[in-house]
């Protein structure tokens, strides 16, 4: 999950690139500089190795075409197949200006490069099956596999697949991200992801996450000062165990762990039986993670909402108040799983990104909408995309690590969005450290060297 930067929707990036021809940039010109940006990415992936690069009727194909120029005039061995006539006029001159032969892309032979410059962008329609089965068969049989801008066959907003999509071992971005960088199942079938820069402006709210800033305790810090975190057991306290160390490593001062029950946590926890939540110096409180979803858990989740300190809701919490939104404090953090969002917000149209968004501003909350493409949305439209999340975090425990880290960092820093996205970057970076086959007790281990490279 590295580099951040803009996530545009299609029409966002068509309105961007809009702006930049009323202001003077020429279509054309603009095609010329996307061309070469994607083509030295390529040029430094694979060098000389010979290539075929598939070219569709619109400027995605036309991007192609002055890529495969420009890579002929490094001494790559260039084949480009079209799939018809160019339509757009900056798409006919790049084909002009490419001057070479144009095969038939259903009939050109294979290479050990792909490029995949038909349709990018914008696609709103899946490929014919039979120009779909052709491109994934030549890139079957490619060793290094390039999209320019999106897979052909994958819808740009939301990264569903439209039609058979291979698996492409680098995407090539213009100018800005697209969702379907980011979200299942599309981002499932690119590998590495390079952006490359076009000149277009591309403000934005939502972002690819990045990783976040940390600092190290100042020299006047002490245990309050950095944050005292405090996080309720209840029916399963294995699980509450597992946040309180969790938040133990995040960074915080002090951490309490109220719970009935004997529990093997670091000393360092203080575990104090009842639940008093009148201490003024409680920076987080956790309440979810093995909560219990009968009258206690009700009455304990009733008090902690009303004891105005700031909240991160997880798990049972989350179950609780499904079909209540509208009691969750403002400014509280929620953690839920795809499961828990629908109980909780029902089934909301869009993209991930729209769905994240809408809870927010229903809930006032900060959604920390967790899966392989977790989305943090904030109540006034921010929005931080990660992706590439080890797959091993699907594992049990690991959604309680995170909501420790989110208490942890909540308690550190006392903005929600902002520590909901370092809690999700941090959990990421964790399970990349902990390697395959971990368990969440080993994620929390891991914590501290991803903290460490932060600083």
């Amino acid at each position: 999950m590295t580099g951040g930067g803009p996530i545009l929707t299609a029409a966002q990036m068509r309105a961007a690139e809009q702006a930049a021809f009323d202001a003077g940039v020429d279509a054309y010109g603009l095609m010329e500089t996307a061309g070469a940006a994607a083509a030295e990415i390529i040029w430094r992936a694979g060098h000389k190795r010979d290539m075929l690069i598939l070219c569709g009727p619109g400027n995605n194909g036309g991007d192609g075409f002055v890529i495969a120029r420009i890579l002929r005039e490094r001494g790559v061995p260039v084949r480009v197949a079209a799939l018809g006539e160019s339509r757009t006029p900056s798409s006919q001159r790049a084909r002009a200006a490419w001057g070479g032969p144009v095969e038939d892309m259903m009939a050109a032979a294979p290479a050990t490069q792909l490029v995949d410059a038909l349709f990018g962008t914008g696609l709103t329609r899946g490929l014919d099956s039979a120009v779909a089965d052709r491109l994934c068969l030549l890139a079957a049989e490619a060793t290094y596999r390039h999209a320019i801008d999106l897979p052909s066959g994958v819808e740009t907003d939301s990264g569903a697949l439209l039609s058979a999509v291979p698996h492409f071992s680098a995407c090539i971005a213009l100018g800005a991200w697209k969702p379907a960088h980011l979200l299942q199942p599309a981002a499932g079938h690119m590998g590495r992801l390079a952006l490359a820069d076009i000149g277009i402006a591309a403000p934005g709210v939502v972002h690819r996450l990045s990783p976040p800033v940390l600092q190290a305790p100042g020299a006047e810090a002490h245990k309050y000062r950095r944050g005292l975190v405090m996080v309720v057991g209840g029916a399963m306290p294995g699980a509450a165990a597992l946040a309180a160390s969790a938040a133990a490593h995040s960074g915080a001062g002090m951490v309490r762990l109220h719970a009935a029950a004997e529990l093997a946590v670091p000393h360092a926890i203080v575990r104090q039986d009842g639940h008093d939540f009148s201490d003024a110096r409680i920076r987080a409180l956790l309440v979810g993670p093995g909560l219990g979803r009968d009258d206690a858990a009700c009455r304990l989740l009733d008090s902690a909402m009303a004891s105005g300190h700031p909240l991160v809701l997880d798990a049972d919490a989350l179950v609780l108040l499904a079909g209540a939104v509208d009691r969750i404090p403002a400014g509280a953090i929620l953690t839920p799983h795809e499961g828990e969002f629908q109980r909780l917000f029902g089934d909301l149209p869009g993209s991930k990104i729209d769905r994240a968004l809408a809870a927010a501003r229903q809930s006032g909350a900060v959604v920390a909408y967790k899966g392989a493409d977790s989305v943090v949305a904030a109540p006034d439209g921010r929005a931080a995309v990660a992706s590439g999340a080890s797959t091993w975090l699907s594992t049990a425990g690991t959604g309680d690590v995170l909501a420790g880290l989110a208490a942890g960092r909540l308690a550190v820093t006392g903005d929600p969005f902002r520590a909901a996205c370092e809690a999700v970057w941090l959990h990421g970076e964790a399970a990349r450290r902990a390697g395959p086959a971990f368990v969440a007790d080993d994620l929390i281990r891991a914590v501290p060297a991803a903290i460490a490279a932060r600083l």
